[in-house]
């Protein structure tokens, strides 16, 4: 079962081949045996120029690679922004955001939007932003709809302010938009290692909720790195959720602890027939 789900494997570009430029990752990726990868939103604002745009599809299409899941603008994320969905006074800056990401999608076959949350505001009480973000995510779920995307929720780890740190705070906002919109797919983005850092029981999420699980992501922990690195029993995991039915795509969202073809070992082992021919020329 574990070596069928490795292969929907998909690399997350902003974090995997940072040995090259982000506009060689898709074809560094490719070339490493990818048949599909993932990203964060990789421009500066939510609405970025046309030519930023064209330049991204561009690279994904001429790489040959499919881009399946793209976050949504989520703000100045390193400087500990982590999403604006829940913050009522960005609200068209979000829904900006979400129209350029569902134009992108349509253009390169995206089937999963991450819509991170956003921090807890000060000075605004915690009903108030619950209720914008369940009005602005049953609007991009609507939205993403339009192509047949799922819009994803997810819970974060190493920021504090960030509200939905386990998979029954994510689960409660994504049921309250179910609430307010009856077109689209609203779900689960499981992130193994996420979950497992703020204190889940992974196992347990997993039987109980895998039916609303849309997309997984995973890392080892401590330290982020790749499957081998930490101590998350990450293949039994992996089974455990072909146990239970999911059979979409793994996201590999981890920061290699290395140079990214050698820390890919741990997958061939597991398909052996993966990149097995990978050549990637590592310049900026």
């Amino acid at each position: 079962m574990v070596s069928a789900l490795w292969s929907t494997a998909q690399a997350n570009i902003s974090l995997l081949f940072s040995e090259v430029a982000f506009e060689r990752r898709p074809a560094a990726a490719a070339a490493a045996g990818f048949e599909a990868i993932e990203c964060w939103w990789p421009f500066a604002t939510a609405t970025p120029p046309s030519s930023e745009v064209d330049a991204f599809v561009a690279s994904v299409t001429d790489a040959g690679v499919q881009l399946r899941g793209l976050n949504f603008y989520a703000g100045h994320m390193a400087g500990g922004e982590r999403g604006i969905a829940s913050h009522r006074l960005r609200r068209g800056e979000f829904d900006d955001g979400v129209a350029a990401a569902v134009d992108i999608g349509a253009r390169l076959g995206v089937t999963g939007f991450n819509a991170l949350y956003g921090n807890c505001l000060p000075g605004v009480s915690a009903t108030d932003q619950h209720d914008a973000g369940l009005q602005a995510l049953a609007a991009a779920t609507e939205h993403a709809d339009s192509i047949g995307a799922t819009v994803l929720v997810e819970p974060v780890s190493g920021i504090e302010a960030y509200p939905l740190k386990l998979a029954a705070d994510a689960l409660t906002v994504i049921r309250g938009v179910r609430e307010q919109t009856t077109t689209g797919r609203i779900a689960l983005l499981a992130d193994l290692y996420h979950l497992t850092v703020n204190g889940d029981d992974v196992a347990r999420v997993i039987a109980q909720c895998a039916d609303e699980i849309g997309h997984v992501q995973l890392a080892d922990a401590p330290g982020r790195h790749e499957p081998g690195t930490g101590g998350i029993p990450i293949a039994e995991l992996v089974d455990l959720l072909g146990e239970h039915g999911y059979t979409g795509r793994i996201g590999l969202e981890y920061v290699p602890s290395g140079e990214t073809l050698a820390g890919l070992s741990w997958l061939r082992q597991l398909v052996p027939a993966f990149g097995t021919e990978a050549q990637i020329e590592v310049t900026q």
